[in-house]
């Protein structure tokens, strides 16, 4: 680490001899005399042409610092892009920006200049407060929306990171499996190390394995929950034991994930809790209880959280989370009241996706979730009209789905999509008219061991008709039998209670199950059948009927009587 710590505006100002590391990007390290001459031709550039706003996206760390800082010294409005699908450029010229960096897959950017004259432009120090940027990013209506940062912002910020951990990291490079493009690689990866003297690595590592074999001395880790909570038995452990920090943001860390951390790789977590709005806000390392940066503060009105903090041009802000204050000053998080999620540490609002879902001529109504696995997924519930259904008959559930979430990849990460879909004819409602949020996790959430997959789904008043699908992986076939595996009735009749619970509440009934009546098994079911379930409850005589079958062909059928 460099003996002066330098405040952000002064950054390319200060005299570094060629030996000091700035980045280690393609292959190789980059020097602090090739990062000022690469930065003021670029700003030279810049400051010729018209544009006022860029929108600025590069893959690599080392580029976007580039031209970050080209474009601040070149007096422009940067633009913090959150991905570079089509969609967000338009909405981003839209606001008129003009894209900068790694928008065009087949166009390659020269971002170093090598070679190249291009005249330089003498660089000054930035204005604290007139320098600006710009985080884009979903907000809490599922709109993305603009957010405003001056450069004063975040230097107070990178200060009181540096205040905190600068001792326990020391020359550490800095390694990370995030985007710089997000507020907090955005500050770890690049403004932090920048200020402190550190080299940071350009590429984002997408997994463990490859962030170990690039540490060249000594290093911390950059991560999110989604990454940290995929480590195994199998992953480099000795590499990650000789870390100076594990840091991590987006979302909680599963206890099961940081005591497996700190068991294998001796590492304690540093949690960071906080948001594109506010920056960061507490941390927490050893226990449940999340500490304040120094200078917060949080009070409550009427049971909504405000945040008091020196990030904020309006010095107040208010959360979107519920959360509890203890004695000492800490703070307990009980979650967020809002439906913004983090998938891959990529922030996605629920109710934009389902707003671009109801905007395709095939959809009615959507509603989406998360479903909290060792890699969290978006399921979504879709409701189809007229035009879907036709869709649905003549090309396919499969078609459809593809169909669909094509659509939705000019708007979204492919990371952040649904991977589990429902069709319904109609939307589960609740006694008290809300969606049936808890029906459909159990019917998206179903263990594949044990349980089929729910494809299709028409509910009728007293019925429901269940397009299933039978995963190959069912604890039941290996035994039953080897060689030619069958789906054994006493299963079959298991998953007609577990369905008619779901529908029609039979374990909140106060008539116990008592017997079954004609049951018949007239086919065989294989793994990979698809099948419907037909369900018809007779609340008066206490029977649900049901019926195996696929198009003609009958699998098994009876009633359950519950009550005599």
């Amino acid at each position: 680490m460099s003996n002066e710590w330098l405040a952000l505006p002064d950054i390319l100002l200060a005299s570094k001899g060629a030996a000091t590391r700035i980045a280690y990007h393609a292959g190789r390290y980059y020097y602090a005399d090739e990062f000022y001459a690469t930065v003021s031709r670029r700003a030279g550039q810049l400051q010729a042409q018209p544009s006022r706003r860029y929108a600025l996206f590069t893959e690599d760390a080392y580029p976007f610092a580039v031209l970050l800082f080209a474009l601040l010294h070149a007096g422009k409005q940067v633009w913090i892009a959150g991905n570079n699908r089509p969609g967000t450029a338009q909405q981003l010229q839209e606001h008129g920006c003009q894209l900068i960096g790694d928008w065009d897959p087949g166009k390659t950017v020269d971002y170093t200049l090598e070679g190249a004259e291009a005249p330089a432009l003498p660089l000054s120090p930035l204005s604290l407060q007139q320098t600006q940027l710009v985080i884009f990013t979903s907000g809490s209506t599922g709109e993305p929306k603009p957010i405003e940062k001056n450069l004063g912002q975040f230097q107070l910020e990178v200060a009181t990171l540096e205040q905190q951990w600068g001792a326990l990291l020391g020359d550490a490079e800095v390694l990370a499996t995030v985007s710089h493009q997000h507020i907090y690689g955005l500050l770890f990866r690049v403004l932090w190390p920048l200020s402190a003297g550190r080299c940071f690595h350009s590429p984002t590592y997408l997994n463990p394995e490859t962030l170990a074999n690039a540490v060249h001395d000594t290093a911390c880790w950059v991560a999110s929950p989604a990454h940290l909570k995929r480590l195994d038995q199998g992953s480099p452990w000795r590499s990650i034991a000789k870390l100076k920090a594990v840091f991590s943001s987006g979302g909680a860390l599963p206890e099961t994930a940081k005591q497996q951390i700190k068991t294998h790789g001796g590492q304690e977590v540093i949690e960071i809790y906080g948001s594109s709005e506010t920056g960061g806000i507490a941390w927490r390392q050893h226990d449940s209880h999340w500490q304040l940066f120094d200078g917060m503060c949080l009070n409550t009105t009427d049971g909504n959280w405000q945040l008091h903090s020196p990030y904020l041009q309006s010095h107040s802000f208010q959360l979107d989370d519920q959360l509890s204050l203890q004695a000492d000053g800490r703070f307990i998080l009980h979650g967020r009241v809002d439906r913004i999620v983090k998938i891959e540490e990529k922030r996605l609002s629920l109710s934009e996706l389902e707003r671009r879902l109801v905007d395709m001529p095939w959809i009615a109504e959507a509603f989406t979730l998360t479903l909290v696995k060792s890699r969290d997924v978006v399921a979504a519930a879709v409701v189809l009209n007229e035009a879907g259904l036709e869709y649905l008959k003549n090309e396919g559930r499969n078609a459809l789905v593809r169909q669909t979430r094509s659509h939705l990849n000019q708007w979204f990460d492919t990371v952040v999509l649904p991977r589990k879909w429902l069709m319904l004819n109609t939307m589960p409602l609740t006694a008290l008219g809300k969606i049936d949020q808890p029906l459909l996790t159990a019917l998206l959430d179903t263990n594949q061991q044990k349980l089929p997959q729910v494809q299709n789904i028409c509910i009728t008043p007293g019925s429901v008709e269940l397009l299933l699908r039978v995963p190959e992986e069912l604890v039941y076939f290996p035994d039953h039998f080897a060689g030619y595996p069958i789906l054994p009735g006493v299963v079959q009749l298991a998953w007609v209670e577990h369905f008619g619970k779901l529908f029609f509440a039979l374990d909140k009934l106060s008539m116990p199950f008592s017997q079954m009546e004609v049951v018949k098994f007239t086919k065989t079911i294989h793994p990979g059948d698809e099948l419907t379930l037909s369900l018809n409850w007779k609340a008066i005589s206490g029977k649900l009927y049901f019926n195996f079958s696929s198009g003609v062909a009958a699998y098994s059928s009876g009633r359950m009587i519950y009550g005599k």
